[in-house]
């Protein structure tokens, strides 16, 4: 069985701001639109993200770190 936790899109959006990665409900529900953005799963209309989803597409987004000159 798999017991996974899935969190609303407001859940996500707190989950990565959490994290570090600036990112509103209004982001997510963009993207999940145009495309590019985490992994979903829909229960009815609602979209549910796994929290390795969401850090998977977080850190994908990020640059390699960089020294300033």
């Amino acid at each position: 069985m798999d017991n996974r936790k899935y969190l609303t899109r407001p859940q996500a959006a707190d989950f990565l701001a959490e994290r570090g990665y600036p990112c509103t409900k209004g982001t997510l529900q963009k993207i999940a639109s145009t495309g590019g953005g985490p992994r979903y799963r829909l229960f009815g209309n609602r979209a549910l993200y796994t929290p390795d989803d969401l850090l998977e597409w977080a850190e994908d987004r990020c640059s390699e770190p960089k020294l300033s000159a």
